[in-house]
């Protein structure tokens, strides 16, 4: 589906308060822009649209040509269209999301637009958008992973958010004498215990060793990983985690802290809406950043983060670095990913959220309380085949932990084969 955008000189107005999004000069664009988008659902559909229509209200004599693409086709044409046919802009992911297409030359490096000081509400996700030392995109939205918890319980066990793993361990001892389950999980799709080994890891070995565990740069069986999972050790032999998670979906297990037989899920932001469906108010529901483990290393967290790209083949440059900072400014962060279009987090720092809770809390925390980085997610971060076998491995951990050695053995064996 092609979409054609070209506003009028009246329809500038509208936009007025907004960024330029100008050239590098200050001057109207002219020209083409042509823009390639995986944003094929109702609500990011209709965000895209806006934001082209947006832009070119801004610059009446640039024509922007802009091509929706359903999300699952685009992923198995990007490469295709980064060789021929190229677009100006494409959507993609962050982090190691994005390498194939940097190893390959096929994305361009805009480290000169992250120069501009206009970016700097943008500095939680750098690491994330960084590979090489350089930039190769921007992002436009991202959401908050963390603890979601019974209030009600943790105030009837006296119990206050934990600062540390320690303090962790204490409340799970306690929840588990009061009859009650420390975590619901539900492992049966495998992506979840992914979350666990994440924020383990992060805690455990700082987010550049995580982000290069996730590249291959690191081995499986190596004392970091081992320490990773001992820490994870503890709360298993704790039994901190609901039975038979294997046989639950995310959704299944959260009956587990609906009823109170579970009094906390580690999970992203996008539990709360069933949560509170199920009778969850927020007088019940509350939510903690996952807690330090080492404290020589910086709180990063899981935050997945979906991107805008410059290929390198791509014929209108300036124009494309101008639409990018568009996309990023506070203002335009602010509308796309407010309840009634995104409703996720902008990642502009100086962007503004809807009165929501958690909302508000996850803002804060990425902007303000995640100085160690920001990663994507396990099954992001590595390659899908690695991602694969890595999270079957995190599963049969989870349930057989003894078995840990041929897990890590199993791990290295396929990564040498993946990453070469």
């Amino acid at each position: 589906m092609r979409s054609y955008f070209k506003a009028s000189v009246a329809a500038l107005g509208l936009v007025a308060a907004m960024t330029t999004g100008a050239s590098a000069d200050g001057h109207a664009l002219s020209g083409d822009l042509v823009i390639f988008s995986d944003m094929s659902n109702p609500a990011p559909r209709a965000v895209m649209e806006g934001m082209v229509e947006r832009f070119g209200e801004m610059h009446p004599d640039l024509n922007i040509e802009l091509t929706i693409i359903d999300r699952e086709a685009y992923k198995t044409q990007i490469r295709n269209f980064l060789t021929a046919n190229t677009p100006d802009v494409a959507n993609w992911y962050a982090a190691n999301r994005m390498r194939p297409y940097v190893d390959a030359g096929l994305f361009e490096d805009i480290s000169d637009v992250w120069a501009d000081e206009e970016l700097a509400g943008l500095a939680s996700t750098k690491g994330a958008m960084t590979l090489d030392g350089k930039q190769w995109g921007v992002p436009y939205t991202y959401y908050q992973w963390g603890v979601y918890y019974r209030k009600d319980i943790y105030e009837e066990l006296g119990l206050n958010e934990p600062a540390t793993f320690d303090e962790m361990k204490s409340n799970c001892q306690a929840i588990l004498d009061s009859g009650r389950k420390c975590y619901t999980i539900g492992t049966k799709f495998l992506w979840t215990a992914g979350g666990w080994f994440d924020y383990l890891n992060m805690r455990t070995n700082g987010y550049d060793f995580h982000s290069e565990l996730m590249a291959g740069k690191h081995k499986w069986d190596s004392d970091e990983v081992r320490a990773t999972f001992a820490n994870w050790r503890e709360l298993l032999d704790m039994g901190a985690f609901v039975d038979n998670h294997t046989s639950y979906s995310w959704q299944e297990s959260l009956p587990f802290i609906v009823s109170g037989d579970a009094a906390a899920i580690l999970k992203g932001n996008f539990a709360v809406p069933p949560l509170r469906e199920a009778g969850l108010d927020d007088s019940k529901l509350d939510f903690y950043q996952f807690p330090s483990i080492n404290a020589d290393v910086e709180l990063a967290e899981d935050a997945p983060t979906d991107t805008f790209h410059i290929p390198s083949g791509a014929a209108n440059k300036d124009n494309a670095k101008a639409f990018l900072k568009f996309v990023v400014s506070a203002e335009n962060q602010t509308m796309i990913n407010a309840g009634d279009a995104l409703g996720q987090l902008p990642v502009n720092a100086n962007s503004s959220v809807d009165d929501d809770k958690f909302l508000k809390e996850g803002f804060e925390m990425l902007s303000s309380n995640s100085p160690g980085g920001v990663a994507q997610f396990f099954d992001r971060d590595a390659p899908a085949e690695m991602a694969k076998v890595g999270m079957e491995g995190l599963q049969e951990f989870m349930v057989k932990p003894d078995n840990l050695d041929k897990i890590l053995a199993r791990l290295d064996k396929a990564a040498s084969r993946i990453y070469k």
